[in-house]
């Protein structure tokens, strides 16, 4: 396991990588942040992963809109988690879904009569790789902002940088 840091516009973020693909981006003091991969992991700022990744970053801070699928991805995760996280990889840039929403996604997929939205909440809120897998873009009932692990103040920031949410 790798790990490097990034500087973004709204805080330092850690970058993690295994077999040069990305398996966490999370702000530093984000809550679930995985603690145990920066004791088993060796620094390196120089992996092709990692490049790809800041690049990828990069270009999203100054509006380009790259597409998530350019980074190879290894999110680690019970199977509901990752179900989860590929529907956020669904999201289009600039467009938001709510916790509702995607349970029925989900409850609809596994043939059942419902899922629970808190469920949803509790895997989205896991999502190690922040940002590129979009759980910035899920909203509560009737638009509204509700939790994001790195801050509530970063979700609004990401939400006005792709013009969800008006300056």
């Amino acid at each position: 396991m790798y790990i490097t840091e990034y500087n973004s516009p709204i805080g330092k973020m850690l970058l993690a990588a295994k077999d040069e693909k990305l398996c966490g981006l999370w702000f530093f003091g984000q809550k679930y942040f995985d603690e145990n991969i920066i004791k088993n992991a060796v620094s390196d700022d120089g992996t092709d992963i990692f490049k790809q990744t800041k690049d990828w970053l990069n270009r999203y801070f100054k509006w380009q809109k790259p597409n998530m699928a350019e980074i190879p991805l290894a999110p680690r995760g019970s199977d509901f988690r990752k179900e989860v996280w590929k529907i956020l990889l669904t999201i289009p840039y600039g467009e938001t879904i709510t916790y509702g929403k995607i349970a029925k996604i989900i409850a609809d997929k596994k043939g059942l009569n419902k899922m629970s939205a808190q469920a949803v909440g509790g895997a989205i809120g896991h999502n190690p790789i922040s940002i590129i897998i979009p759980c910035h873009r899920v909203l509560g009932q009737n638009g509204k902002l509700t939790g994001y692990a790195g801050g509530e103040d970063k979700k609004l920031w990401l939400l006005k940088h792709e013009e969800v949410i008006r300056k």
